[in-house]
């Protein structure tokens, strides 16, 4: 009863989310190329489920499927922090890129860090990233529910991943929604991740 109400809570916001959030579609239309980081730690880098399965791989599948020159290169790190990603940014993150997924996870809580740090952190890779012109998504874990998370209720499941990469598809492809530079996708929250 408790994870389908979690289910049905998160599938809502999701909803919600994607009718507030701006699309990148026209963005998207005009280029020849997607050229799509996903920056991230261990649910990014497919920790497991393997890479070929985790959100960034299924991503690029989708929008390949819907006919768009799609790369997601995956720069996910496991056990990395906000402070870690917030170092290899610009490395992670090559010329040419138009659109960073910024997953910070829960690590930085896990392993001590403290929610003022991890916000701060995020809002400097999200303007190093705004000043040279990428557009970012940030995505919390608290967005796939309960019930699409493996054993050890940090890692997602494959179809955990396939929630994530259908709804980023959503967001890159909404072409009647205003573009953002920035778009956080979140939901209420389900503790340390």
């Amino acid at each position: 009863m408790r994870g389908a109400r979690r289910l049905k809570r998160a599938l809502f916001v999701a909803v919600c989310v994607g009718l507030l959030c701006g699309g990148f579609a026209n963005d998207i239309a005009a280029a020849d190329a997607m050229n799509i980081v996903a920056l991230g730690a261990s649910n990014t880098s497919g920790w497991g489920v393997g890479e070929q399965n985790a959100y960034p791989a299924q991503l690029e599948a989708m929008l390949k499927a819907r006919g768009y020159d799609a790369h997601v290169a995956n720069a996910g790190v496991s056990f990395d922090t906000t402070s870690g990603m917030l170092r290899r940014v610009d490395s992670a993150v090559p010329p040419g890129t138009s659109i960073v997924i910024l997953n910070p996870g829960g690590n930085d809580l896990r392993f001590f860090g403290s929610k003022e740090q991890r916000a701060a952190n995020i809002e400097a890779i999200v303007a190093r990233l705004r000043a040279r012109n990428i557009k970012v998504i940030v995505f919390e874990n608290s967005i796939v529910p309960d019930a699409l998370y493996q054993w050890d209720g940090i890692h997602f499941k494959p179809e955990g991943h396939a929630l994530v990469a259908a709804h980023l598809t959503r967001q890159l492809t909404a072409a009647d929604k205003p573009r953002d530079e920035v778009t956080i996708l979140s939901a209420p929250a389900r503790g340390p991740e």
